[in-house]
């Protein structure tokens, strides 16, 4: 056996050790291994009197805990230091994971002795968190597709190994299509309006080029300053197109990663093993783990939230049509101008422009002011250590979570927008909370975000937005690190159901939008002061600006989700593209044009976990409303609000059903009340 770090034990993981040719040894060496222990353990467990959850579950959880600890730093490098080489190990090492996880829930001497435990007389002691486990354990099996035949099992097997495959594809040709396009310019006229941010860092991006003048990508903040900001229309509209065609047979680098057919693909498969499995459709399969009962009820909440938000959106359209007919002469509006002439709008509006506004979000006064927030309301301090740990890029941080003076938890930090990165925002689980043989295990976190980076001449400036996010991720990370379930099965965000695991985050979001928080997060990048109360005033006068056109957006990509994922292949199915276009008609207020393909680039649910399941933020975020109006009835910080929060819901993980949790908390079910009046939208 070669040196191998990935076969090491490790308290955190030796980033810089990692090679891409370790990889797939790893993993095979690991699943290999593990199999062999398996088979072992199984005919040792030969009657129910040998089965116990020491015998069964802690040796099952051991083993698992060190497959991850190979493969999560080996995913998260494939996300933020992506290379040819990684990528191809990567796509490798998926390749021997699925039929490994797959034959796992098809294993059914395994689920005999899952069975056997949970009708064991141990079982009238077990905890509730243990006695979860065993009934996702059981769940698991069957929808992994233990009760066919064996030609099925295989099928099954087969299908999804090949899912596993499409979905690696799917994201790889969305980075190469975002990072495949550029505009290049001589004339910095071409670039009026943009930030001096984004124009610093298109002139180093055009550097790095070789090139002369400035270079603009499609990462997101250039792509967002530039639709919000370019003078240029010719600008925008070549912005707009290059984005929302990417991997896709349309725009300027048409059929050169093609997501068409892999989504073709996907949907065929998905719908395949739903029916394996005796759903009707994905859409069913989906919604066995969530909290949502049926497509049909997704469907409704989904169209109720369209209902009361169309009409809101529709003047919100007519409001900045007539304004722009009036005070610029336009009398009709391409989508790569809403976003330029909504700003125009919203500075003349609120007085309040989202560029004044990002002067007085720095990262280190905004990181500073969340972690006070996270402080008052949990009891947690937040330390840096990043000079102590092993770190993957020079952007990248690490801090430790102490309460009482112990350490409890810790997370990386990798906030800004790079080649090789993956857009977007997320958190992601690095070491799992667990109990072993030689103590606790504490929870590590990864969160991730692409702000535009720092210069040398200033600190990063945040947009608001870009705090609302980092908020967001943060609630992530919380609900995975202050975690007290001591079994990895249901510990932070495990087990939890998909449309309930963005309460947290979503909740989070809620403290950037009061006046003393605000005052915290800011300091100017100039003069050091925190925003005044009259910016502030008009900051939350403008929270719920066009709040009815964003609502019908995220309905549209939700119910899009929903309704294909259900229709595939029965008589009502038209087409992906056809799917797309009547869920437009439906719901949506703002007409693009024919060559748009979103669905190309929609990696939340062809390659992020989120398919038959968008709709989880607007669910999550009407629970998420519900929990925020607690603080709003006893004190933003009151101690006893946070402290009931933390008990009743983030410290239990996924160990009951997020209805149970909720209720625990909140004393009743979950209204949408609050959510409608912090979208100001009337019920």
């Amino acid at each position: 056996m070669t040196n191998n770090v990935l076969l090491e034990t490790h308290t955190l993981p030796p980033f810089k050790a990692i090679k891409a040719s370790q990889v797939v040894e790893a993993v095979q060496t690991l699943t290999q291994n593990n199999n062999a222990a398996l088979e072992s353990q199984l005919s040792e467990l030969d009657s129910p009197e040998s089965i116990s959850w020491q015998s069964l579950a802690e040796a099952l959880e051991q083993r698992e805990d060190q497959l991850s600890q190979a493969w999560s730093p080996v995913s998260h490098l494939n996300l933020v230091c992506n290379s040819n080489e990684l990528r191809d190990a990567h796509e490798q090492a998926l390749a021997l994971l699925s039929p490994y996880y797959t034959g796992m829930g098809q294993n059914k001497k395994l689920m005999q002795a899952w069975q056997a435990l949970k009708t064991s007389s141990e079982a009238n002691s077990y905890s509730q968190a243990q006695l979860t486990t065993i009934e996702h354990a059981l769940r698991d099996f069957h929808l992994s597709g233990i009760d066919l035949e064996s030609e099925q099992q295989q099928l099954f097997a087969d299908n999804q190994a090949k899912l596993s495959q499409l979905s690696s594809q799917f994201s790889n040709h969305v980075l190469d299509a975002t990072q495949g396009w550029h505009y290049h310019c001589d004339d910095e006229s071409e670039l009026a309006g943009l930030p001096d941010s984004i124009i610093a860092a298109a002139k180093a991006a055009a550097t790095k080029k070789e090139l002369d003048g400035w270079v603009l990508t499609l990462d997101g903040p250039v792509y967002v300053a530039v639709m919000t900001f370019a003078d240029k229309r010719e600008l925008r509209q070549a912005f707009y197109q290059a984005y929302n065609t990417r991997a896709s047979d349309q725009g300027p680098n048409a059929n050169k990663w093609d997501n068409n057919p892999l989504i073709e693909e996907t949907l065929q498969l998905r719908h395949e093993q739903a029916q394996l499995l005796s759903f009707n459709n994905f859409a069913e399969l989906s919604l066995a783990t969530k909290m949502a009962q049926s497509p049909d009820q997704v469907c409704e909440f989904l169209r109720d939230i369209a209902n009361k938000a169309k009409p809101a959106a529709l003047e919100d359209l007519q409001e900045l049509t007539q304004w722009v007919s009036a005070n610029y002469q336009k009398k009709t509006l391409k989508p790569w101008d809403i976003g330029y002439y909504s700003e125009k709008l919203r500075q003349a509006k609120y007085d309040v422009s989202q560029e004044e506004i990002r002067q007085y979000f720095t990262l280190p006064k905004v990181l500073q002011g969340l972690f006070q927030v996270a402080s008052k309301l949990y009891n947690i301090d937040v330390i840096e250590r990043s000079e102590e740990v092993e770190l993957w890029h020079e952007d990248a941080r690490y801090f430790d979570i102490e309460k009482d003076g112990q350490k409890i938890a810790a997370f990386y930090l990798d906030l800004y927008a790079r080649e090789g990165k993956r857009g977007g925002a997320w958190m992601d689980v690095c070491r799992t909370r667990r109990q072993t043989a030689n103590g606790l295990q504490l929870p590590v976190a990864y969160l991730v975000c692409n702000f535009n980076p720092a210069s040398a001449e200033q600190p990063a400036l945040l947009s608001h937005s870009d705090v609302t996010t980092l908020f967001h991720e943060f609630g992530h990370g919380l609900h995975h690190m202050l975690t007290q379930m001591d079994l990895a099965s249901v510990s932070g965000i495990a087990g939890v159901e998909w449309d309930a695991v963005e309460l947290p985050s979503q909740l989070m979001e809620n403290w950037c939008w009061q006046a003393p928080v605000l005052k915290e997060l800011s300091a100017h990048v100039d003069t050091g002061e925190a925003l005044s109360d009259e910016l502030i005033e008009k900051m939350i006068a403008a929270k719920n600006f066009q709040s009815g056109l964003f609502l019908v957006r995220q309905v549209e990509f939700a119910l899009f989700d929903m309704e294909l994922h259900r229709h595939f292949s029965s008589d009502n199915y038209q087409g992906v593209q056809a799917c797309l276009d009547q869920i437009r008609k439906e719901v949506a207020v703002i007409q693009v044009p024919e060559w748009n393909r979103f669905q190309c680039g929609f990696s939340h649910i062809f390659a992020g976990g989120y398919s038959a399941g968008y709709y989880s933020y607007l669910w999550a975020e009407v629970l998420s409303a519900d929990v925020f109006s607690a603080f709003e009835e006893k004190g933003l910080f009151d101690q006893e609000t946070g402290q009931r929060f933390l008990q009743c819901i983030l410290s239990q993980g996924g160990s009951q059903s997020a209805a149970t949790l909720f209720k625990n908390f909140r004393g009743r079910d979950v209204s949408p009340e609050a959510f409608l009046r912090h979208k100001g939208i009337a019920n």
